[in-house]
């Protein structure tokens, strides 16, 4: 397979989740389109790395895989807050948290 097919992919991953954020409500929609996005960064990096025939590109997307990993321990503790408060995973309902 052509790796320019992989950058199609990664690019259509990356609309999908943009697009996914900017129009829903719901913040754990929201929150599962950024994840998309951060996957499609690292199927980019990825392929990048494959086509130069280095490994940079893959230790970049393992380090974005840990700081993934820790947006989904705040950012799930940030919207269980907000549920927990207002009954509610809206986004508009994340003012309550401001001081």
């Amino acid at each position: 397979m052509n790796p320019v097919n992989y950058l199609y992919l990664s690019a259509l991953l990356f609309t999908i989740g943009g697009v996914g954020v900017l129009i829903r409500r719901n913040a754990i929609v929201v929150f599962m389109c950024v994840e998309l996005m951060l996957n499609a960064c690292n199927l980019a990096f990825v392929t990048f790395s494959r086509m130069h025939g280095n490994l940079d590109g893959q230790i970049f997307a393992f380090f974005t895989m840990m700081v993934a990993a820790a947006e989904v321990v705040i950012g799930l503790a940030i919207i269980v807050s907000v549920f927990r408060a207002r009954r509610s995973a809206s986004v508009d309902d994340a003012s309550l948290l401001k001081l």
